[in-house]
């Protein structure tokens, strides 16, 4: 019964909290943007209060020179980002048209050269082919169309811009008082934990902290990295809203794979509308994505992320679909942290699992009888 409670307990705690997660899954994005700032700045702050700064004048100093830096950046970067996403809204039925007479001329081309004959020579005819045409035409239109009422709900949505602006002044202010009670809040988790399992219990905290730490920090860096590259990269090739396309790819690189397929299909998509019928600002943009991802790939990750979250890339990809259908935008973010602390708990239960009585019992091998042991089981021979 002992087992069976426990168990049953941690089952319920886990659906408990998945429940929340989902019920306040709307309200959550400033939540965890503070959370993850306060983890990532407690260590300066601890560094701070060792140099004689009490924890309240080390928050302070910290949150005011974030508050200075992001201030500083926003005034600088905000207003060329504001109007080239206006300008992107504006021209996004036209690069849709364009991109539509492309795609028809292309295919009207291939249909006549190519899968033309082809066709005839099976005995197919060619009105499958135009009708593929016009289906994959018809396809083309439904998601520029789809793409542009998207976008300028967000940029008319009353509700939309005022979660934006609250993600904003809501994230420094609960940061503040996060990174101001952080050892207070540690303390009052390790009261509930029982006396008798406060060891393991601190030492699943340390692991989990180098798994989370190494990935948030390391892949800050990344992020901030492809950014600046993506945006300085398209803006001196000369692609239009270089510097939007390049700063929201690197600010969606922390979400694994989601950064680099915005910069991929956007970059493409209007680096093919702008220089048609020349390839250069195309094949250049692919150079761009391409170098990029090496540096990302081959230097920065192993360096900065390495293997510290610990989990095979199917795995991660089945947590950001998991958490992103159950809690939305909110559940990408912390599909990546939540899926690294269930990975350290998974293998602390297999480490007890293999230490336990009924896998030893498992594992053991039945006796194996021998000739000598066995002996008086056998019927003597007779002469």
């Amino acid at each position: 019964m002992q087992l069976q409670t426990k168990v049953g307990f941690w089952i319920g705690a886990f659906i408990a909290a998945g429940l929340l997660l989902w019920l306040f899954s709307g309200v959550l994005a400033p939540f965890v943007a503070a959370f993850a700032l306060g983890y990532l700045l407690n260590p300066v702050a601890d560094q701070l209060e060792r140099l004689g700064l009490n924890r309240l004048g080390a928050t302070l100093l910290i949150m005011a020179a974030f508050l200075i830096f992001g201030s500083l950046t926003l005034f600088v970067v905000a207003p060329a980002l504001w109007r080239q996403l206006s300008s992107f809204i504006v021209a996004l039925p036209d690069y849709a048209l364009k991109l539509e007479g492309l795609f028809s001329g292309v295919t009207a081309y291939l249909t006549e050269h190519v899968s033309g004959p082809l066709l005839d020579r099976l005995g197919v005819g060619r009105d499958v082919s135009s009708d593929l045409r016009s289906s994959a035409t018809d396809l083309v239109n439904q998601a520029a169309q789809w793409a542009g009422a998207f976008l300028k709900s967000i940029w008319t949505s009353g509700a939309a811009l005022i979660n934006f602006f609250a993600l904003i002044v809501l994230t420094p202010v609960i940061a503040f008082y996060m990174l101001l009670d952080w050892d207070k809040m540690i303390a009052s988790i390790e009261s509930l934990v029982p006396p008798r399992h406060l060891g393991t219990a601190r030492a699943l905290a340390a692991e989990i902290d180098v798994a989370l730490s190494g990935f948030l920090r390391g892949q800050a860096l990344v992020c901030l990295f492809l950014g600046l590259w993506y945006g300085i990269g398209f803006t001196l090739i000369g692609l239009n809203y270089g510097l939007l396309i390049g700063l929201t790819a690197g600010l969606l690189s922390f979400i694994p794979y989601v950064g680099s397929l915005t910069a991929l299909l956007l970059s493409s998509v209007i680096a093919l509308v702008q220089g048609w019928p020349e390839w250069r600002l195309l094949l250049t943009s692919l150079a761009v994505v391409g170098v990029g991802q090496f540096i990302e790939g081959n230097i920065l990750s192993p360096k900065l992320v390495g293997d510290s979250v610990g989990l095979h890339p199917v795995w991660l990809i089945f947590a950001l679909l998991a958490f992103s259908a159950l809690f939305g935008f909110p559940g990408l973010l912390i599909a990546v942290p939540c899926a690294a602390v269930l990975g350290v708990l998974l293998r602390h239960a297999a480490q007890r699992y293999r230490a336990s009585k009924l896998y030893v019992e498992l594992e053991r091998p039945a006796p194996i009888l021998t000739d000598l042991d066995d002996g008086a089981l056998r019927a003597p021979r007779g002469r």
